[in-house]
């Protein structure tokens, strides 16, 4: 096997965690969220609560770390907070082995070493990353407008006595937000408060819909772990990427670059004429989205993360390039892994799939697109 054929062998197999269920449900309590689209908020998190971290913990790392993190339920299966843990410490190390064991030996050391480093939460950075992996899940309850009786108690129970309980010194302000919601207070309006809110907007992006199906054809992808999928390519095939390309910021970038879906919901890129992505008015609405979205932070916060999203959008940047490659390396991808897809549904030829796809890929990833191309081309003969 070729490098590549490494790398995206792990990819693949990634894809696995869209179907592995978790005990919380998502915040409008319309089904039970997975452990992908919970990878791609705890990021998130991360991202938006920095100025909480540590000042010797990377932030950029804690993100990496929560893209990884859960990946060995895709053996071990998710393990709910409240029951008991037997056996499945021994289960998630060996999942570990066996799928960081997928990618090339350097990459894979890499990546399991990440892994390992968040498991034992020793460092400043794991700690800060093991936080909001703790405190993410209180809130997913607590922010729902109708939670579940059931899922109170076992926030109740994790703040008292579980693995939740240190909050109160590990971060403060989180633990005293759990609280008082607990308790059925107001929040005050703080830069804490306004990340949740924010955050809680941001949970409405795994009710959007994809063109694009699982790689086992299951269901249709949505873009909360399609963001999260496409932030663990940048990870994984940052050897791809130029030499004036940041990983970091493409990462973080891929975190945000769907979000307006939330207004203005996907358009598949090879819909109607195929055009409708790049129309004036779908830029208009997204641009306006993108405010309101935004505007939700406090304004430095939201400031930056709004310039990010630009910058992706204006595609002009070394890593905006990059990022958008990714963006359309990802589909692909999922279509040949399922037979396909979405290019049988709108009838998309193989010239079709150069213009629209191919030339975004190669202004990026010059080197992935070959290969890219050369996998998708037997699907149109």
């Amino acid at each position: 096997m070729s490098r590549l054929d490494q790398q995206f062998a792990f990819l693949n197999e990634s894809d696995r965690l869209k179907s592995v269920i978790r005990a919380n449900a998502l915040l409008d309590g319309s089904r039970s969220e997975n452990s992908a689209e919970h990878s791609w908020h705890v990021a998130l998190w991360a991202l938006v609560f920095a100025d909480h971290a540590s000042p010797d913990a990377n932030i950029n790392r804690a993100i990496h770390m929560l893209l990884l993190h859960d990946l060995v339920e895709i053996d071990a299966g998710d393990h709910p907070i409240h029951l008991p843990n037997v056996g499945q410490a021994e289960a998630e190390t060996k999942a570990a082995k066996r799928l960081f064991g997928l990618l090339p030996p350097d990459a894979g050391q890499i990546m399991h070493q990440l892994w390992l480093e968040f498991e034992s939460g020793k460092t400043a950075t794991a700690r800060y990353a093991k936080a909001v992996d703790h405190a993410q899940p209180l809130f997913q309850v607590l922010m729902s407008a109708s939670p579940r009786p059931d899922h109170v108690d076992i926030v109740r129970q994790n703040l008292a006595t579980g693995r939740a309980a240190d909050l109160h010194s590990r971060w403060p302000a989180a633990h005293g937000a759990a609280t008082a919601l607990l308790a059925g207070k107001p929040l005050e309006p703080t830069a804490f408060t306004q990340g949740l809110t924010f955050l809680a907007q941001a949970d409405a992006l795994k009710s959007v819909t994809r063109a694009t199906t699982l790689c086992d054809a299951s269901r249709f992808e949505n873009s909360a772990e399609h963001s999260w999928h496409i932030a663990l390519y940048a990870l994984i095939l940052a050897d791809q990427a130029h030499t004036q390309v940041d990983i970091a910021r493409v990462i973080q970038m891929l975190l945000l670059h769907d979000l307006v879906e939330i207004d203005v919901g996907d358009v598949p890129i090879h819909s109607a004429d195929g055009k409708a992505h790049a129309s004036a008015g779908i830029q208009a609405a997204e641009a306006k989205a993108a405010e309101r979205i935004f505007g939700l932070l406090l304004k430095g916060l939201g400031n930056t993360l709004h310039a990010l999203w630009q910058e992706f959008e204006a595609n002009l940047t070394p890593s905006a390039q990059f990022a958008k490659s990714l963006d359309r390396v990802q589909p692909v991808m999922q279509n040949i892994q399922c037979g396909g897809g979405s290019w049988a549904t709108y009838n998309v030829t193989f010239a079709q799939l150069e213009t629209r796809v191919g030339a975004k890929i190669a202004n990026g990833a010059p080197r992935l697109w070959p290969y890219v191309r050369t996998s998708a081309l037997p699907f149109f003969e």
